[in-house]
């Protein structure tokens, strides 16, 4: 404890007793002392009131002495002596006030609020005729000014007012209130006037719906519809105009609607729709839409929803112009409606501007190029060009504009980078469904020597293949293979042999597995070097003949095969002996051509060799047939796996 610390605690056990929160504000309570209070006086006579009296005043004007601009003091002040019931004492105080501060809101209604307690409703009046004279900006002194008038029942009065007030243009708010008290007292004539009065001042488009919505109220719905009609006129039917008084439009239409007048209602929106922009036109797109769905047909409905769909594009794209994915759900939405008129028998002229909304949208959308020089930007870029070149020779049958959208697409990609061989062959293919050959050619040509693509030359190839032009398509091949050797058909054709001979040969295929080989002899033939073919001629296999008992006791004669490859693995030594035969009976024939009659003599002494035949069918064509057939599937169902 010496040392300031607090005391160890040694024991941390809980107390018996708990004290609880309840007790300790209590205690608290108890315990607190009671504040000071100031004596209360009382005033006996008219001299201690006077002294009272006095005494305050001193206190007063000593603080106004002090702080002479806290206006707070000074109606302390007067309130005080006309609490007392001095109220000339307390106008003197406030005529001080506003000698130090004539434009203090305030103060102003205060010294108003004083004349009015004590029922001087004169004083009051020039209060407040001096006040707005000297602040006719206040509206809130105008106000109280209107309210007193028309409170002690002096509508004239009330009405002069608002006059005066009136002429200095104030707020819409001020306006109202002047109409709102005409039409309390049924003055409507009056209050038309005054909305005459208040489209004079401010012409706004609200200004003009009320004054319209007053005149409906009341049952003047020609002077309803001559208000409206005015308003379009002094509004005009430039696009900006319109775009302003789309409330004016908007509020016409609702009440032609109200009037049971849809087709003047319908008229109303689509002259104002074919002048606003779609981007800045939801508003209104939106009420019609209404319109439409309560009230009109399922055509008019399409054609409103279409709208209101090409808004929401317009505002995705003005956030996005290079969102393409946008770009291709505006373009068939716009397809969508031209085929939709068509079907529904429009005039050539609907037609023709249904056909122009498609191609602004293509040309719109193919103006934004995609930034960088990678290739994976252009992908979804590229078949807005193709899709808008298949308009115009499907849809529109323009094929000379059709060309010409191939002709610049192809001049857009940069082909030093990249290129898209599906663009080029859509061109080629496009003058080869128009007849034109060489026109084709030329550009698959110039697609090759400009940059040249395994696409391409699989196109131009398959295009001369259907041609039956072999000459060209010969050409072609040699091309390619210059362009890519590690491409040639031939190898890869040789992979498949290979990979099928393996898998027929895995499944113990024997028939089909001899076909295999009997293709790919004839393949390397015609296409391999003579170390090809004779690599395919050792794995022929050799039919030979056994005789096998069959269940009931007799000899039956059957013909098998044996593959080189297999007989190597399971009897080598065989196969070795197998090999050794072959030699010989290479070896014979060549003697044979050379001198037979020499080794007549010598053949006699050496024993006959083993008959071995290669294999063929042993019923002549039908096996090799079978073996044909084999072969075809075969390579058919390997020939896609590249």
């Amino acid at each position: 404890m010496q040392d300031g610390r607090a005391p160890r605690i040694k024991n941390r056990a809980p107390a018996a007793i708990q004290v609880t929160a309840e007790q300790l504000l209590r205690d608290a309570q108890e315990r607190q002392e009671s504040q000071f209070r100031a004596p209360k006086q009382r005033v006996e006579d008219f001299e201690e009131l006077h002294e009272y009296r006095g005494r305050k005043r001193e206190e007063f004007e000593k603080r106004i002495r002090q702080t002479r601009s806290n206006i707070k003091e000074w109606l302390q002040y007067a309130n005080w002596e006309a609490s007392q019931g001095e109220y000339a004492r307390s106008r003197s105080v406030f005529e001080r006030a506003l000698d130090v501060d004539p434009r203090s809101v305030q103060l102003w209604l205060s010294y108003t609020e004083m004349e009015l307690k004590g029922r001087n409703v004169q004083h009051a009046r020039n209060l407040f005729d001096r006040a707005v004279t000297l602040l006719p900006r206040v509206d809130q002194l105008w106000y109280k000014y209107v309210y007193l008038e028309e409170l002690l029942q002096n509508v004239p009065g009330a009405r002069q007012v608002f006059e005066r007030w009136m002429q200095w243009e104030p707020e819409d708010k001020a306006w109202q209130a002047y109409i709102k008290m005409e039409t309390r007292y049924g003055e409507l004539d009056r209050a038309s006037a005054i909305h005459e009065r208040w489209i004079a001042v401010r012409p706004e488009p609200r200004n003009w719906v009320k004054w319209a919505k007053f005149e409906e109220e009341r049952a003047k719905l020609d002077k309803a519809r001559e208000v409206f009609q005015t308003a379009l006129e002094f509004f005009g039917d430039g696009e900006e105009e319109v775009e302003k008084a789309q409330a004016v439009f908007s509020a016409f239409a609702k009440m032609e609607t109200r009037l049971k007048e849809y087709e003047r209602a319908r008229v109303i929106y689509k002259f104002a729709l074919s002048r606003v922009p779609r981007t800045k036109s939801a508003a209104l797109y939106a009420a019609y839409t209404k319109f439409e769905k309560q009230h009109g047909t399922r055509s008019t409905l399409e054609s409103t929803v279409l709208g209101k769909r090409r808004i929401q594009y317009e505002d995705e794209l003005a956030q996005d112009g290079h969102n393409y994915d946008a770009w291709f759900d505006y373009s068939r939405l716009e397809e969508g409606a031209l085929r939709d008129a068509r079907e529904e028998g429009a005039s050539p002229e609907e037609v023709e501007a249904a056909i122009g909304r498609v191609r602004e949208v293509y040309e719109r959308a193919v103006s934004h190029v995609p930034p960088g020089g990678q290739k994976r930007h252009w992908r979804r870029y590229i078949f807005l060009w193709l899709n808008y070149a298949l308009f115009e020779e499907i849809e529109t049958k323009d094929y000379a504009r059709a060309r010409q959208v191939y002709e610049t697409a192809v001049r857009v990609v940069p082909h030093k980078q990249f290129t898209f061989a599906k663009l080029w062959l859509m061109f080629a293919k496009f003058e080869v469904r128009h007849l034109d050959l060489p026109a084709a050619r030329k550009i698959l040509g110039a697609a090759i020597g400009m940059c040249p693509k395994e696409a391409l030359f699989k196109g131009y190839i398959q295009l001369e293949l259907d041609l039956r032009e072999f000459d060209r398509v010969r050409t072609l091949y040699e091309k390619y293979i210059e362009f890519d050797s590690s491409n040639s058909s031939a190898w890869r054709a040789r992979r498949v042999f290979e990979r099928g001979y393996a898998d027929l040969r895995k499944q113990g295929l024997k028939d089909e597995r001899a076909a295999l080989l009997e293709v790919w002899k004839t393949f390397e033939e015609k296409n391999g070097t003579p170390e090809d073919v004779q690599k395919v001629q050792s794995k022929i296999p050799i039919v030979s003949a056994r005789r096998v008992k069959t269940s009931d006791g007799q000899e039956e004669l059957v013909w098998d095969m044996v593959f080189p490859d297999d007989e190597k693995e399971s009897n080598p030594t065989s196969f070795q002996f197998l090999q050794m035969a072959h030699q010989w009976k290479k070896k014979q024939a060549e003697k044979a051509k050379s001198g037979p009659s020499e080794d007549s003599s010598r053949n006699s002494t050496v024993p006959s060799a083993p008959s071995f035949t290669r294999a063929t069918a042993p019923t002549g064509g039908e096996q090799d047939t079978d073996m044909r057939d084999a072969s075809s599937d075969v390579a058919s169902s390997h020939g896609g796996d590249e």
